[in-house]
């Protein structure tokens, strides 16, 4: 019971919401889903991805430059 109540708090955002928010294109977004960069959960033909994922990749993906 836990875990579907998780499951039912969890935001998903479309492939357009997560390019908007990354700054980048949804040809982008597509390629991290389909590298497994980027979990998401395909909805007939469309892919959703869960919010905390998106702010998850963000913060790993930061480089420390000198």
């Amino acid at each position: 019971m836990s875990n579907e109540r998780q499951l039912a708090e969890v935001r998903f955002l479309t492939v357009a919401e997560v390019a908007s928010i990354m700054r980048v294109s949804k040809m982008t977004v597509y390629r991290l889903v389909h590298g497994g960069d980027l979990p998401a959960v395909r909805v007939g033909r469309s892919f959703r991805v869960p919010e905390d994922a998106v702010h998850k990749y963000l913060e790993t993906s930061f480089i420390d430059t000198a």
